[in-house]
């Protein structure tokens, strides 16, 4: 462990794939003193990169476990298939570190509850990593809505429009899967790719719901206000996988207020996600990728720069635990999780085919698309519906599920 006056030693438990981007985070913290890199882990062989490099003295290793008794880091960054974190996270705590634990952090509200509880015995700490949740321009958008400027929220709604190749589904044993060794995999399109846009919905809806923005919308009997307490969903695919590559979920939290998510790996033209505040004075939308925000009277978007660093947010929470707030802690996320729960206890995702289907490309690079589609999601977007509530041709009837927050039943 470190000594005093040490920089906090830490550690990447996948480094390769995604990792390579938290390895580009680490750099420059570690060039500067601000942290010691002493591990990385991966199965796979772990290479230099130019702006991801080896530090003389950093340990290689292909077990976490090992890593953990050989090095004692401070803080380990967890960046693996998403139905490996609990285990990885909890041998972590015990080892006296605190975490990055990479999206989505859990696959369950059971999962939420046993890493919760482990932190807190250890006395530990764990920021998750929606990294979109330090955006400056979302903090402009939520101050908006709980300052009035768009009267009472009536809804909250996000549209994207991504395309992924065959190669894609194609980049790892879990990739397009349900499960996988028995655990909940969840490589889906609301769960992993576009999982920050349905974040950033639930992060504005909170701070509504805490401020009463909310319109009054009819509550759901016995639910908090702020909890997604009924949730639909929608779920399609344009390929032999197991899970969605395009959906439309609505979470009715306990006021009443609906968040709805719209979104495709299957899509025409680029919508790269927007968040979109709908209330009686005006709406708002904020582009999140690209941090550019539009609210009531503007004449356009504004782009609204700066976002805030999760591992050094974290490192400063470390420092100062009373002065320094983490941004993405655990417990901001158990609303992600449960919706994460209800997706994983819907049916198998409707197969879109023929000639709503249109193929580009060849190998692993061929693109599906869906014909029609870009239109389709921002009008639900629009209305806050369900595809199958507009009409579309091709749309299913929804799997509902109310999802209890204390025991996390659905």
């Amino acid at each position: 462990m470190t000594g005093v006056g040490a920089p906090p030693r830490v550690a990447l438990v996948g480094a390769s794939g995604h990792g390579l981007w938290h390895r580009r985070i680490i750099a420059p913290l570690h060039d500067a003193g601000k942290l010691e890199l002493v591990a990385l882990v991966d199965v796979r062989p772990v290479e230099a990169a130019p702006d991801a490099p080896v530090p003389p003295g950093t340990g290689i290793f292909t077990d976490h476990r090992e890593m953990l008794g050989a090095v004692r880091p401070d803080v380990v960054v967890i960046c693996t298939p998403p139905h490996t974190h609990l285990p990885i996270a909890l041998d972590a705590i015990r080892a006296g570190a605190d975490l990055l634990l990479e999206k989505p952090p859990v696959l369950s509200l059971a999962e939420h509850r046993t890493l919760a509880g482990a932190l807190a015995e250890a006395g530990r700490v764990a920021q998750i990593g929606f990294q979109a949740l330090g955006s400056t321009a979302l903090h402009e958008l939520t101050s908006a809505v709980t300052d009035g400027r768009l009267g009472r929220v009536t809804g909250i709604s996000t549209v994207a429009s991504w395309q992924r190749t065959d190669g894609y589904y194609a980049r790892a044993p879990w990739a397009g899967r349900r499960s996988l060794d028995g655990r909940p995999a969840l490589d889906g399109v609301l769960v992993n790719p576009l999982a920050h846009a349905v974040m950033q919905c639930l992060a504005v809806a909170g701070a509504a719901v805490a401020a009463g923005a909310v319109a009054p919308l009819g509550a759901v009997d016995g639910a908090a206000p702020d909890w997604p307490a009924q949730v639909e969903l929608e779920r399609y695919r344009t390929r032999p996988i197991e899970v969605d590559d395009t959906a439309a979920l609505r979470a009715t939290l306990g006021c009443g207020l609906p968040v709805l998510a719209a979104v495709t790996l299957a899509g025409e033209d680029f919508i790269a996600g927007e968040v979109i505040v709908h209330g009686t004075a005006g709406r708002a939308v904020l582009e999140y990728t690209a941090d550019r925000l539009t609210l009531p009277g503007d004449p356009g978007p504004q782009e609204v720069p700066g976002r805030a660093n999760l591992l050094e947010n974290l490192l400063a929470h470390r420092a100062d635990p009373g002065g320094v707030p983490l941004i993405a802690p655990l417990a901001r996320t158990a609303a992600f999780t449960a919706l994460v729960q209800a997706i994983s206890s819907a049916p198998e995702p409707e197969l879109i085919g023929g000639e709503r289907v249109v193929a580009t490309g060849a190998g692993p690079d061929r693109v599906l698309t869906i014909r029609g589609v870009n239109a389709v999601l921002r009008r639900a977007a629009a209305e806050g519906a369900l595809l199958s509530e507009l009409a579309v041709p091709w749309a299913v009837k929804p799997h509902r599920v109310a999802v209890d927050r204390e025991t996390g039943d659905a």
